[in-house]
């Protein structure tokens, strides 16, 4: 347990190395993780000596989190990581044996993560895939039907979970729906919210013992006006229908879908029942202002956090290679995929 909260925000740095400004904010803040961008990465070394770096200037064993999903959105990349086909066209070649190869995978990327020092990967993604998904999610996806990309999902959290790494499930409560890319435009979802729980919740509901899950930006008509990261209604659906009661961090409140200013949008989303605001890509200055208006974690989101915390665990011990073998297996002898 901590004794002092921890900040509710999650940032990234600037480069390679932190500065001595940045060194400073995180000293004065202290917040409950990090994120890692490309512009964070060169070598395995370099990227070990800036996580301890963090650390160190956030005063405690923060969180250090990345989006290594596969595909397009993957930070670690060659000639250092291994690189992994989009998990829609990964979950098609691996046809049957989809499940395991989920695992495989996901303990084969924690195997990466953690020799780095990195502790979180923002995945499982269990948005739904309709015919409807914009491009920018789409191959992203696990596939159509909810109840196999909970099977999937759970797949991917366990290995992950296994392999000493914290899953960020996302983007809660669904963004399959969305018809827009919500990095530059705010979705509209105008489904009835029968149809959201029967299909977009479902998978959510299923995994809602994962240590920590990312908000959607994007409008629920039959919820709430506002967007879901800002909207106490969705917030009390993702606490009360979907049963998910562990970390709550926003998507990058940056992101363009949102309206107003950071400090606006970082107050709404805490306001509306968000654990954490995760704030990316960014000059300093602003990053200052998300972590005075996020201010320290509330108790019931400091007792989310702890409970985040005391999921981390060491890895178990596998033999990666034999893992390896086995997943080229499953995909036909195509290599990682």
């Amino acid at each position: 347990m901590s004794t002092r909260p921890f900040g509710a925000t999650i940032l990234d740095a600037d480069g390679l190395t932190l500065s001595a400004e940045e060194k400073a904010f995180f000293r004065d803040t202290r917040p409950f993780g990090f994120i890692l961008f490309a512009r964070n990465i060169d070598t395995p070394d370099q990227v070990r000596a800036l996580g301890d770096e963090l650390r160190e200037a956030a005063g405690h064993e923060a969180v250090i989190t990345i989006d290594q999903e596969g595909g397009r959105v993957q930070r670690l990349r060659a000639p250092h990581w291994r690189e992994w086909l989009p998990p829609l066209d990964f979950v098609a070649l691996a046809g049957r044996g989809a499940e395991r190869a989920m695992y495989l995978r996901h303990r084969i990327i924690a195997d990466e993560l953690a020799a780095l020092g990195i502790d979180s990967n923002c995945a499982p993604m269990v948005d739904v895939a309709g015919h409807q998904t914009h491009q920018f999610l789409r191959n992203r996806c696990y596939g159509s039907e909810p109840a196999r990309v909970a099977t999937l999902g759970r797949a991917a959290g366990q290995g992950m979970l296994d392999g000493g790494v914290l899953p960020v499930v996302k983007h809660i409560p669904g963004h399959g729906r969305a018809t827009m890319d919500s990095h530059f435009d705010l979705p509209r979802v105008d489904a009835a919210h029968a149809d959201l729980t029967a299909v977009d919740f479902a998978p959510f509901k299923a995994l809602n013992d994962l240590p920590m899950g990312m908000t959607a930006h994007l409008v629920y008509d039959a919820i709430d006006p506002e967007p879901a990261t800002c909207s106490a209604p969705v917030m009390r659906l993702i606490r009360e229908e979907i049963g998910f009661d562990n970390l709550i961090m926003t998507d990058d409140l940056s992101m363009k879908a949102l309206a107003g200013s950071h400090v606006a949008s970082t107050r709404a989303a805490l306001a509306a029942g968000c654990d954490v605001a995760l704030y990316c890509n960014q000059p300093l200055a602003d990053r200052i202002e998300v972590a005075e208006a996020a201010g320290e974690m509330t108790k019931a989101a400091q007792t989310r956090a702890d409970r985040a915390l005391s999921m981390r665990k060491r890895p178990d011990d596998v033999d990666i290679p034999a893992l390896e073998s086995e997943l080229e297996a499953l995909l036909g002898g195509t290599g990682h995929g």
